[in-house]
């Protein structure tokens, strides 16, 4: 039986996955314990298969919210009661399959080897990756390094990393954002104003076709405005941040 980790879990918000959150959830449990998924209102009648897996199995937790509130909002939940309970450290992870479940164990260890830090998985691609949004993200990841003078942060987008749970927790009470699709880029730029470095490590990301089982609820022009919004948001708390971050940069050099 593989061993309970009382400092980091796996936290998995979910949203109208389809059948590809269980296959999600298996590989997870395959490689860590535990793993806690948050079902955010979830219509689908994946909350209700969830909970009869985690009815035979004591490593994985399901948390079912009433409604839907946005990734960044189900994250909060999870970072809440991860800290309720003791857990330093979590690992947040894709419900659709696309993250690569056999890399948790290497960036729980990066983790715990750098545990001030938070690991950062940089998206290798394949055949099956869109080319607008690996074009597309290209711009993000431009605005975050920018807005962070260049920290380190390798990908701004990709959602499989392991953060730190208070500075996390204590940036979201302390602002009204990143609740929906804002919250990946929004958290490493935070973090990086926080003095959180960045460790980056490759990650396989495989994107599914429709009949292959793939649910997106990405939408090109509602998602790019919003992520419009969050840099000019975070433009603007980079200039006033300005003076600190470049103290900041003379004193690690």
């Amino acid at each position: 039986m593989m061993d309970v980790s009382r400092t980091h879990c796996v936290l998995i918000p979910s949203y109208n996955p389809g059948a590809k959150v269980y296959e999600t959830v298996r590989a997870a449990r395959q490689h860590w314990n535990p793993v806690w998924v948050i079902v955010d209102g979830s219509t689908d009648g994946s909350g209700e298969g969830l909970q009869a897996m985690a009815a035979d199995d004591a490593g994985l937790r399901v948390i079912v919210l009433p409604r839907n509130q946005g990734k960044g909002a189900a994250v909060l939940h999870g970072l809440e009661l991860a800290a309720a309970e003791g857990f330093s450290h979590v690992l947040t992870m894709d419900s659709d399959a696309q993250h690569p479940a056999d890399c948790i164990p290497a960036f729980m260890a990066a983790s715990v080897k750098q545990p001030e830090g938070m690991v950062l998985g940089v998206p290798v691609f394949d055949a099956s990756a869109p080319g607008l949004r690996v074009k597309g993200r290209r711009v993000s990841n431009w605005w975050a390094n920018l807005e962070t003078l260049w920290a380190g942060i390798g990908d701004s987008l990709f959602g499989f990393r392991v953060y730190p749970v208070m500075p996390l927790m204590q940036i979201m009470r302390g602002q009204r954002w990143m609740r929906h699709f804002d919250f990946d880029p929004e958290a490493v730029v935070r973090l990086c104003w926080r003095g959180v470095k960045p460790v980056n490590l490759p990650a396989p990301v495989r994107y599914y076709r429709a009949d292959e089982g793939g649910v997106s609820h990405f939408r090109y022009g509602r998602d790019n405005a919003l992520l419009t919004w969050m840099h000019t948001r975070l433009f603007i708390g980079f200039v006033l941040r300005l003076p600190m971050l470049l103290a900041r940069r003379v004193r690690s050099a």
